[in-house]
């Protein structure tokens, strides 16, 4: 049953698939850097039909609901079935809805519950659009909720982290100075320790050239 009630409803158009695939990457290479998040139904009809392709899973999800919901007797489902085969005869629209209702009240429809009972598809199909709707509105209020998580905590380190530069660049200030003040104290000392060396030998030559000068006189006189 599901696979006849699909065979009524899907028919594949490949101009529109293309249409469709062009309009997809028209709408990617045009969309905005921050795209705006529209949860309320989307306003469509048919000569303004919604953006999108078509997904297996929410046509079987759809046509599922309706024939979980099927009417007992001839009505909307029999009557479009009944459509879809003069579709391929050579008649206007009227004649072939006409010709559909001929044979369906001889299986004791009339329009009138004909009609009804394509109003009640069109009403499981509004309570599919407001379970799915709700659903969505869960999503993305956990996705906006994990997604403000995620910014503020990035936030909070990109900040937590310029605390630290300004930190490190006081330490680094600091240290610097600290280094060129070491580094003029190990040239002070450096030329103290090389000023007493150079004390010492002063010193050091005057004894010591005494005492060769007097050890060459003695080897010379005595």
């Amino acid at each position: 049953m599901f696979k006849k009630l699909k065979s009524l409803f899907i028919i594949e158009d490949e101009n529109e698939a293309k249409k469709q695939a062009a309009s997809q990457v028209e709408k990617k290479q045009s969309k905005p850097a921050k795209p705006e998040i529209k949860i309320n139904k989307p306003d469509f009809s048919k000569d303004n039909p919604p953006k999108g392709k078509v997904d297996e899973k929410f046509i079987n999800r759809l046509l599922s609901a309706i024939e979980e919901s099927n009417l007992e007797g001839f009505d909307y489902l029999e009557y479009k079935q009944s459509l879809q085969n003069l579709s391929k005869m050579e008649m206007d629209e009227g004649t072939k809805f006409q010709s559909a209702l001929a044979m369906a009240k001889t299986m004791g429809a009339t329009p009138a519950n004909l009609k009804a009972s394509a109003e009640h598809y069109i009403s499981i199909l509004e309570k599919e659009e407001s379970k799915f709707l709700d659903a969505f509105r869960n999503q993305m209020s956990r996705h906006i909720d994990d997604n403000n998580k995620q910014l503020n905590s990035l936030e909070l380190s990109i900040q937590n982290k310029k605390k630290q530069i300004i930190q490190l660049e006081k330490e680094i200030e600091a240290e610097s100075k600290a280094l060129k003040e070491r580094k003029a104290s190990v040239d002070k000392n450096k030329a103290k320790v090389e000023a007493t060396k150079d004390s010492f030998y002063y010193a050091y030559h005057i004894v010591a050239q005494q005492i060769k000068d007097d050890l060459e006189k003695m080897k010379k006189y005595l």
